[in-house]
């Protein structure tokens, strides 16, 4: 029995991903995590098409993906969307990371 739990997606993510117009266009935000960065691993974040064996997290309308490969490393992450002096973006939130470097998207476990 696996006891992991799946990420949880901000309202304030999903509201962004309707104001960009994701669904409209047919897109979902896809959250990877890929091997590299300065940390080890890295975050790919990008509007893509759902595939199958995705994880599919939905709210307002919107979806958020994840692929198999990738959901262990984000286990009972959070994914939200934030604006800040340096720009806005989303961003995750990861228990899982043991360490992560000052940009933001790279991480280590």
């Amino acid at each position: 029995m696996d006891l992991t739990l799946p990420p949880k997606v901000t309202a304030r993510a999903f509201a962004r991903l309707h104001e960009i117009g994701a669904k409209d266009a047919g897109k979902a935000l896809r959250v990877a995590v890929e091997g590299g960065g300065c940390s080890g691993f890295q975050y790919d974040i990008s509007l893509d098409d759902p595939a199958e064996g995705d994880l599919v997290l939905e709210g307002e309308g919107e979806q958020v993906v994840i692929d198999e490969v990738s959901l262990p490393f984000l286990a009972d992450a959070v994914i939200d969307f934030t604006e800040e002096l340096i720009g806005a973006r989303f961003v995750v939130q990861n228990p899982n990371a043991s360490s992560s470097c000052g940009c933001g998207t790279s991480f280590s476990m």
